[in-house]
């Protein structure tokens, strides 16, 4: 297992800064958050060039916009654009042969699902969830990028909030190109048990985002990681797990703190 981290948690000026401070703390890969409205051909060359140049591998790319999170909107037209900005991710992830992410929305969800968390998927919103999802995994399979579905929490999204949701869907899809993004903070919302939905998954779960369960870096919570690592090493996850989560103080003190402490952990198990 592999450690990375969000670049938007790194100070630093540039993409290529941030990475340099990682390698120098002990991280391995950096997962890339960009505006759409700064993604350019320059930038794009130094995602590509990154691990050459700095020794941290860029494994994993997501553009931001309003679009973010709008695949299923009612709006057709919204929908469409909102795709499209997926599969520009899908095209830089390509070439770094990294990972993107999709959910069902993501969103604010009002009213709070305050006594129906769990809700099922409409059979019509299945089938075009689906169809979205072959759509984005066709473009993964063509830019040799994986499009991988990450379940949220009932407070950002009214489906596929469980890893057990999003199974059926990857294996109905049926390509090596998709798959599941696990993140422990979603997963300590959500998951009645975390480690058997680990195992239940198995190989399709492809990229990892952590975060405990306050949603601060691993350490600062009660997420029991030391056992979740263990169920990790069972199934053979040898992939990235990467910090997507908030700090308290400096991070230039406390994300080297963070990578000898989950480092510790996974040695250790």
């Amino acid at each position: 297992m592999k450690l990375a981290c969000t670049n938007v948690m790194v100070p630093g000026k540039s993409i290529t800064e941030k990475a340099e401070k990682l390698k120098k703390w002990g991280y391995e890969g950096l997962s890339i958050f960009v505006d759409e409205k700064l993604l350019n051909d320059d930038l794009v060359d130094e995602i590509v060039g990154l691990k050459e140049k700095t020794g941290i591998t860029p494994c994993e790319f997501v553009l931001m916009s309003d679009l973010y999170g709008h695949l299923m909107d009612t709006n057709k037209g919204l929908r469409k654009k909102a795709l499209r900005l997926y599969e520009k991710s899908i095209e830089v992830a390509g070439k770094v042969d990294g990972i993107t992410e999709m959910e069902y929305e993501y969103r604010v969800q009002d009213p709070l699902p305050l006594f129906n968390p769990y809700q099922e998927m409409p059979l019509n919103d299945r089938e075009e969830f689906i169809e979205i999802l072959n759509i984005l995994t066709d473009k993964a399979e063509v830019h040799g990028a994986q499009i991988l579905i990450e379940p949220c929490n009932r407070y950002e999204t009214r489906y596929l909030t469980r890893i057990i949701d999003v199974m059926p869907l990857i294996k109905e899809v049926k390509s090596n190109n998709n798959g599941i993004l696990a993140d422990f903070f979603h997963m300590s919302i959500e998951e009645s048990n975390i480690s058997q939905s680990i195992v239940e998954a198995g190989n399709m779960i492809k990229h990892i985002h952590l975060g405990d369960n306050n949603r601060l870096l691993p350490g600062y919570g009660h997420t029991d990681f030391i056992n979740f690592f263990q169920e990790l090493k069972k199934i053979g996850y040898n992939g990235f797990m990467s910090l997507e989560c908030g700090i308290e103080g400096s991070p230039e003190v406390e994300l080297p703190k963070c990578a000898e402490y989950l480092k510790k952990l996974i040695q250790n198990n």
